[in-house]
């Protein structure tokens, strides 16, 4: 481990349950990544073209970075998020790192923290941390290696350890980064996963063009009902034949609906003519997770669902910078309620899998739990972007296993667009549940041939069999 990692980060403090953690680990910390989730640009592998700087590589495309930045008075222009309208920002990659490195203090505490460290660390092999004083010095060093052949993206790829990555583009994307890596013959294996937010939620913007823009790239008739369903059915096998084996879907809510053929193309046929009603835009997004969860029966394609955050809460920085910039914020979210219209319909089929993530952690223990604990088709999630943390992932195994088990989760996923974090992401969470296990073990509540069975399981295995990869 490096000068800015303890070889004991995140196990525990008692002597005995710290030596558990260490055998545990020792077992893990080398197997392949499985990374079944994630929003990494596939284009990046396509080309396998040197990242441009360290400030473009590392802050301007990291959320977690600039939303904490700009909590403290720090202008996005000054680290370089692009403009929705092209308006002039910060372009000199030293500047954005140095702006970044003279207030790093910030981060204190946070996975960020953490994450960044491993990456200057295990990554760029920098010993010294990172604040004003070491800005140009990293900055030089991150800049050199970045221009050499070994920190091209596929042998970062392969250097990682990385098995299989999972991207994830829109269900209109036609998908031309994933054939260039299919046609350059390079064994990396990189495959999509199927999102149709765009086409499945109403108050998407460019909804009603969007259809017509299924319509013409599946020649199904996205003006009726069964035109669109089929239009969908065309678009998963089309991600499948890139290797898609899920769909991903990020609702406002986990609300299902599961309405009758008839009453499902009314509702179709209300929104399709530009129906402004709330409600009828929540219905239409509930039945089309149960739409896709029974197309996941056919094609076999993993549901996920990624509900709970009121996203773009900030309509000034949506205005001018676009989605994702730090503004989706967790709310209470329900699912009890929620998924037994999609329970109902198919929760007890042994052949789906459904993986629910929440950012409501209230939700664990009194719902999600119980509900994994006893329906076949559903699995839990991991620990999810704001609680892909240490404390995070604790509380998630200390509020799910006595009822729904390990086996009804899923392992890890990353779910990440910071390429260089990943093998630190994977890490901090093997290392955290090792702790975990060695807590079961030291409270004789687990054996120890039973802990490292479950340490592969967790790392590696509930991963790679939930996401059929």
């Amino acid at each position: 481990m490096s000068a800015l990692i303890d070889p004991d980060l995140l196990f525990p403090v008692e002597a005995g349950a710290r030596l558990i953690a260490r055998q545990l680990y020792a077992g893990v910390a080398k197997l392949p990544i499985v990374s079944p989730h994630g929003h990494t640009d596939p284009r990046w592998f396509a080309e396998n073209a040197n990242f441009s700087d360290p400030a473009q590589l590392l802050i301007v495309p990291d959320h977690y970075v600039f939303r904490m930045l700009f909590s403290q008075g720090i202008r996005l222009e000054e680290l370089g998020v692009p403009t929705s309208d092209g308006s002039p920002v910060e372009t000199d990659g030293r500047k954005i790192w140095r702006r970044f490195a003279e207030n790093f203090f910030l981060f204190r505490g946070t996975p960020t923290r953490l994450w960044f460290d491993y990456v200057l660390s295990d990554v760029f092999g920098i010993a010294e941390p990172l604040s004003a004083r070491t800005a140009d010095a990293h900055y030089d060093r991150i800049a050199e290696l970045l221009a050499r052949d070994e920190f091209r993206p596929r042998s970062l790829f392969e250097r990682f350890n990385i098995e299989v990555i999972a991207t994830t583009e829109g269900a209109l994307d036609d998908l031309r980064w994933h054939r260039m890596i299919r046609e350059s013959g390079w064994a990396g294996r990189v495959v999509t996963a199927y999102r149709p937010d765009s086409i499945v939620d109403p108050d998407f913007e460019g909804f009603s063009a969007n259809l017509d823009q299924l319509g013409e790239i599946t020649d199904c008739d996205t003006g009726t009902w069964q035109g669109y369903l089929d239009a969908h059915r065309a678009r998963r096998a089309y991600f499948k034949s890139f290797g898609a084996t899920s769909s991903d879907h990020g609702h406002p809510t986990a609300e299902t609906a599961n309405l009758s053929d008839a009453a499902g193309e009314e509702l179709f046929n209300r929104i399709r003519r530009g129906s402004t009603d709330e409600r009828e835009h929540r219905l239409f997004r509930a039945q089309m997770l149960t739409e896709m969860a029974k197309m996941s029966l056919d094609d076999g394609l993993v549901l996920q669902i990624h509900p709970g955050s009121w996203r773009n809460h900030s309509p000034s920085i949506y205005e001018k910078f676009g989605r994702d910039k730090g503004f989706d914020i967790p709310t209470r979210t329900d699912y009890v309620g929620a998924l037994k219209p999609l329970l109902d319909c198919v929760g007890t089929e042994p052949d789906l899998t459904v993986i629910v993530f929440t950012l409501d952690e209230t939700s664990y223990a009194r719902e999600l739990a119980p509900l994994a604990g006893v329906y076949p088709a559903l699995k839990l999630g991991p620990a999810w972007w704001f609680h892909d943390s240490p404390e995070g992932m604790r509380r998630f195994r200390e509020m799910t296993t006595e009822t729904a088990g390990f086996y009804n989760t899923v392992g890890f996923n990353d779910d990440t667009r910071a390429f260089p974090s990943i093998p630190a992401r994977h890490d901090i969470a093997r290392r955290v549940d090792c702790a975990f296990l060695a807590r079961l073990v030291a409270e004789h509540r687990l054996a120890e041939s039973e802990a490292h069975e479950l340490a592969q399981e967790l790392a590696y295995g509930l991963a790679k069999r939930a996401y059929r990869l």
